[in-house]
């Protein structure tokens, strides 16, 4: 898991080194500033854009609620407070946590554990809305073919081409085969950036150099990193015209 970019806001100094201590062992967390009052805080948070802050609420000018409101985008917050009167509010904004001083470790793992589990379930939901969803050029896929990996973005692509059980994918001067089938294939892929050229090819339409009539009413196009001439059949011609003519 990557770190927790973190910032301490309190205006005790003592409380903010003690924090600092009982975080100073935790690998995940990442200390990237620290602020004595409200206003400190709302540009540290503009400047650095932190993952999470952890918070004071009873500050002299500026209390924590209401520097939240201040804020443009509000990162993960923990309050760190020696009142308990706050609970309920600290959680309609919705607080990660609350945790009373003087800070009992055990508690203070627990809440790091609460981003921890929080930042895993959205990295679940992205891998799980990317299996949901056409590929576009901005997604990279992963190959591995033999003994060689790959790990690149589709924007790269020219064309992927049919070679029996197999896919090629055709990118710079590589050509690594994936098993997978053409028409599986066509069914992830976004058709606003690749095309169905014919039975063996698809090709990324942003890498058309030239384009030419061919026999049979068919079309002729030659992508960018090839010289390779891919021959778009009479029906698909058809297709792309009605697709990308004005």
């Amino acid at each position: 898991m990557k770190t927790i970019k973190t910032i301490i806001i309190d205006d005790e100094r003592l409380a903010r080194e003690e924090l600092k201590h009982l975080l100073k062992d935790n690998f995940i967390i990442e200390i990237i500033g620290e602020a004595k009052n409200g206003e400190e805080g709302i540009q540290l948070c503009k400047n650095l854009q932190p993952d999470l802050i952890f918070l004071d609420i009873s500050m002299p000018g500026m209390n924590g609620f209401e520097m939240l409101k201040k804020l443009e985008e509000i990162p993960n917050v923990i309050f760190i407070t020696a009142y308990d009167e706050f609970a309920l509010k600290a959680f309609e904004v919705n607080a990660l946590d609350y945790i009373l001083k003087p800070i009992d470790p055990k508690r203070l793992e627990e809440a790091i554990e609460k981003i921890e589990n929080k930042d895993d379930f959205e990295s679940n939901q992205n891998l799980t809305s990317r299996k949901n969803r056409l590929l576009t050029l901005t997604d990279k896929i992963f190959i591995k073919d033999g003994e060689k990996c790959f790990f690149i973005e589709l924007s790269s692509v020219r064309m992927f081409e049919s070679d029996g059980n197999y896919v090629k994918v055709h990118f710079d001067n590589k050509r690594p085969l994936i098993l997978r089938s053409l028409n599986l294939l066509e069914e992830q892929l976004d058709p606003e950036f690749f095309f169905r050229a014919n039975r063996k090819f698809i090709i990324n339409i942003h890498k058309i150099t030239s384009i030419e009539n061919w026999f049979n009413g068919g079309l002729n196009v030659e992508l960018e990193g090839s010289t390779d001439k891919i021959e778009i059949s009479r029906r698909q011609a058809t297709k792309f015209k009605e697709t990308y003519s004005l």
